[in-house]
């Protein structure tokens, strides 16, 4: 018999060079960045995206001021307009 998950159940999600917010709720955006960020890190990535949206820029500033605390964070700002502009921001981190 397979276990049955739960709504409450953790989702692994891969740790790729970009996450896409869009599949969070609100509430989650700003701690699923801080655990991706850590396992970003512990993986070896250097620099990776954060697909926040353009809409109001409320989840942008959200986000940003996370980055702004984070440890691991060196370094952020808009990606190029070919991979988002200002509706994802790259992220430059220090590693492990």
């Amino acid at each position: 018999m397979e276990e049955e998950k739960t709504l409450d159940s953790p989702i692994r999600i891969p740790i790729e060079e970009s996450i896409d917010l869009h599949a969070f709720s609100p509430k989650e955006v700003v701690s699923v960045v801080e655990e991706y960020l850590e396992e970003a890190a512990k993986q070896g990535l250097r620099q990776v995206r954060i697909i926040h949206g353009r809409g109001t820029g409320t989840q942008r500033r959200m986000i940003r001021s996370a980055l702004s605390r984070h440890p691991r964070v060196e370094a952020f700002g808009n990606a190029p307009p070919e991979t988002g502009g200002w509706g994802a921001t790259f992220v430059l981190l220090r590693l492990p």
